[in-house]
């Protein structure tokens, strides 16, 4: 009698590549991806072709030579004689500005508006709704014309703003004595360190040693304030009483920095109408101030639907809860409603940021000089390197938009529910 265990395997035969549900699965991703790999290296082996065909090479050797342009709005030390490098950095850094500053305002407009559209004041509502469905609905390109056009067409010049030497009063009037808004820039207060440690050379430019003490500062009272809150929490989870901790948060997040400031000599240095122009403050292009107020506009009324639906996620019987136990609604919605919706609106939010950042690629259409306008723009042209500054601009792009998704997921993963 032969035993089960002495029965031959059946040997491997080619045929089961295909036949075999062990084997075939892998067989098609073998085949998939040899298919792939040969059509990449066609499309290789054919650009490096045509190329040739044109007499040009494939290198970034372009990005050392003198860019020969000016840049009117930079964060950096730049001028014309410096290289295409130099030129691609000012982009980069203005494209990282305008998204970081449209992100945080289209943020605040959109969970103001969502909220807002929840109200039950009949007239608060619709128009949260009219301006929701007004920029949705408009392509973004030519709501950036538009308010470009309004800076431009409907400004006063910055001679309306001079004080007529009999009457005592100007044409036109600042807001608040601080800010200027002119058909050719916006004059804003200017922060000025008055203890001026220097300047840090980090190599690709200088930063100032002031900013970089203020953010130490913010740093230490974020951290500072982390450990007072999960003493906090341990004091609770051993007693049942959660000491008062808002003072000690205040301090540390407010305290601190403000301390630091007051120390470095902290102020605002106010534009004054000197000539023609207004000195002593920033000069804001209109270009960048249209952008700006169109990225954050139009993503705040995506972002104010995702705010709706996700409060709208949460049942009612949690706002329930929280009125019985005594607490208002303004104070339910930020302690009760809104913690919970944030795991229903940050992942959609998430795409909303990448969309603001790639969307700000429009401000060529404004004379903003951004990454697409330096790189992609005026370095192209007088380059002739195509490929190499739309293959460079499209790293660059992809590299952020994966920084920023992948600091939102971190903070995704922070808020979302935990199994115990």
């Amino acid at each position: 009698m032969a035993n089960v265990a002495d029965v031959p395997k059946p040997s491997f035969r080619l045929s089961m590549l295909l036949y075999d549900t062990r084997y075939r699965s892998l067989t098609i991703q073998i085949v998939v991806f040899l298919l792939v790999m040969a059509g990449a290296a066609w499309l290789v082996d054919n650009t490096i072709r045509n190329l040739q065909a044109l007499g040009k090479d494939f290198n970034f050797s372009f990005l050392g030579a003198r860019a020969g342009y000016d840049i009117s709005q930079r964060l950096v030390e730049y001028t014309n004689d410096s290289t295409h490098g130099r030129a691609l950095l000012i982009g980069l850094l203005n494209t990282l500005l305008v998204a970081f500053l449209g992100c945080i305002a289209a943020t605040v407009i959109g969970v103001l508006v969502g909220v807002l559209r929840l109200s039950k004041n009949w007239l608060i509502a619709r128009l949260m709704t009219v301006y929701v469905e007004i920029f949705r609905n408009i392509p973004l390109l030519l709501w950036i014309l538009l308010i470009y056009a309004v800076f431009t067409e409907a400004a006063p010049a910055p001679n309306a703003f001079r004080v007529n030497a009999e009457t005592g009063e100007a044409a036109t009037s600042m807001f608040l004595d601080a800010f200027a808004v002119t058909n050719r820039y916006t004059a804003i207060p200017n922060p000025v360190f008055g203890l001026d440690l220097g300047w840090l050379n980090i190599g690709l430019f200088y930063v100032s040693v002031d900013f970089l003490l203020l953010v130490a500062a913010i740093v230490v009272g974020f951290f500072l304030n982390r450990m007072a809150l999960r003493r906090a929490t341990r004091i609770q989870e051993a007693t049942g009483d959660r000491p008062t901790t808002w003072w000690q948060s205040l301090l540390l997040l407010v305290g601190i920095p403000v301390a630091a400031l007051i120390a470095m000599g902290f102020h605002f240095e106010f534009p004054e109408l000197k000539g023609f122009n207004f000195t002593g403050g920033l000069n804001v292009s209109n270009s960048f101030m249209a952008l700006w107020l169109a990225l954050s506009l139009y993503t705040g009324a995506f972002i104010a639907e995702i705010v709706r639906a996700g409060v709208l996620a949460i049942s009612k019987g949690q706002s329930e809860a929280a009125f019985a136990l005594g607490l208002r609604p303004a104070r339910t919605m930020n302690l009760v409603i809104l913690p919970q919706a944030l795991r229903v609106i940050i992942p959609p939010l998430i795409s909303q940021y990448l969309n603001l950042t790639k969307n700000s690629s429009l401000a060529i259409a404004v004379g903003y000089l951004d990454l697409r306008g330096t790189l992609g723009g005026i370095t192209l042209n007088q380059t002739g390197r195509e490929l190499e500054c739309v293959l460079l601009m499209m790293l660059i792009y992809l590299t952020i938009s994966l920084i920023i998704s992948g600091l939102m997921n971190v903070y995704n993963a922070s808020v979302k529910l935990k199994e115990r």
